[in-house]
C-alpha cells in the first residue's frame, strides 16, 4: 500500500433542495462507494452519512447535523475523501493515487522518469512523468502501460514513437 490513509473520491458541487442534501460529484462515475459506507471526510472533517442515493450525474447525500440548505451551501466546493481501508479492492486493483511517485521504466529496464501526477479526463487518464527537466504525458492505457508493480513502486511502459516532451514548469 502506498499513499495517504484517506483517498479523495470527489467533491461537493452544490446544495440540493431545502433539507440539507448536497450533490457529490465523484471522480469515478461508476463508483458505488457512497452507497456502501456510512462515514466520509468532507473538507478534512469526518461526517456521518444519513442517506445517499445515486443520480445519473453523481450522488445526493444527506449528512448528520446538516439539516438546511444554508448549512449544505457551506459544504460547497469541499473535497470528499474516504478511508482507504473501506475500499474493497481485489489484488489486481490499482488506485491511481498509488501511482504517484512510482519509478517509470522502459521494457528494457531503462529509467524513464517518475510519476509526478495524474491528469484525469480528456477521454482517458494521463500519467504525468518527470524525467529531470523533461515532462511527458502518457495515456494510462494497457497498450502503453504494460506492468504496474505498486509494491515495488515501478511502472513499466512502452511509449509510442514521437510522444511529445515538454520542459517541466517551475
Amino acid at each position: 500500500m502506498r499513499g495517504d490513509p484517506r483517498l479523495e473520491i470527489g467533491g461537493i458541487a452544490r446544495a440540493h433542495g431545502i433539507r440539507g442534501e448536497v450533490f457529490v460529484h465523484t471522480h469515478d462515475p461508476d463508483s458505488e462507494i457512497l452507497g456502501e459506507i456510512d462515514q466520509i471526510f468532507v473538507g478534512g472533517v469526518e461526517r456521518k452519512i444519513v442517506a445517499a442515493r445515486p443520480t445519473n450525474k453523481g450522488w445526493l447525500v444527506l449528512f448528520e447535523g446538516v439539516a438546511t440548505r444554508t448549512e449544505a451551501e457551506h459544504l460547497r466546493g469541499q473535497v470528499v475523501e474516504v478511508d482507504r481501508e473501506l475500499l474493497q479492492l481485489d489484488d489486481a486493483d490499482v488506485l491511481l493515487d498509488d501511482l504517484i511517485g512510482c519509478a517509470v521504466v522502459l521494457p528494457d529496464g531503462k529509467p524513464w522518469g517518475t510519476v509526478a501526477s495524474i491528469e484525469m479526463g480528456f477521454g482517458q487518464d494521463l500519467l504525468v512523468i518527470h524525467d529531470g527537466a523533461i515532462e511527458r504525458m502518457l495515456p494510462l492505457v494497457d497498450q502503453f502501460v504494460t506492468n504496474i508493480d505498486v509494491a515495488a513502486g515501478v511502472i513499466t511502459v512502452d511509449p509510442p514513437e514521437g510522444l511529445p516532451e515538454n520542459k517541466v514548469k517551475t
